[in-house]
This record gives C-alpha cells, structure tokens and sequence, in this order.
C-alpha cells in the first residue's frame, strides 16, 4: 500500500521509501522516513495535493510524492 492509497483520517506507518536519491533526501529531511508515523489529514478537492502530518507539523505532498512511500495501517 502507498501513501496515496491511505484515506482522511488514517494514520499509517512508513515502511520504505521508493523513489529516487534526490526526491528521497527530501522526504528523509522533510522527516519522512521508515518507521515515522504519518496522518492523512485531508485531500485537496481533485485529490492532488494530500495534506498530512508527520512529527507534530503540516505537510502538502503531491499525489506522484505519496505513490513512492510505502505504508502499512497502524492499528
């Protein structure tokens, strides 16, 4: 499952970050990382761009950004 896959309201666990080393560091400093927990706070009305929230902050990533991180539901 991708991050683009998750719905409003859930809160999913980071497992692997697929993209590229430019895009990766990015999102690694942005706090994205393995393990990280994040909330899928809401999705713009056309669905692009996703807004959730990674260690305490706000964050808007493009619906392309959300499909290279791979998640799993936290229960």
């Amino acid at each position: 499952m991708t991050l683009s896959d998750a719905k409003e309201g859930d809160v999913v666990k980071v497992v692997k970050l697929k993209s590229s080393s430019a895009i990766k560091q990015r999102m690694l400093d942005m706090g994205i990382m393995p393990s990280s927990e994040i909330r899928v706070e809401r999705y713009a009305p056309l669905r692009d761009p996703i807004q959730i929230k990674v260690k305490g902050y706000n964050l808007a990533l493009r619906v392309s950004e959300g499909n290279q991180i791979e998640v799993e539901p936290v229960s």
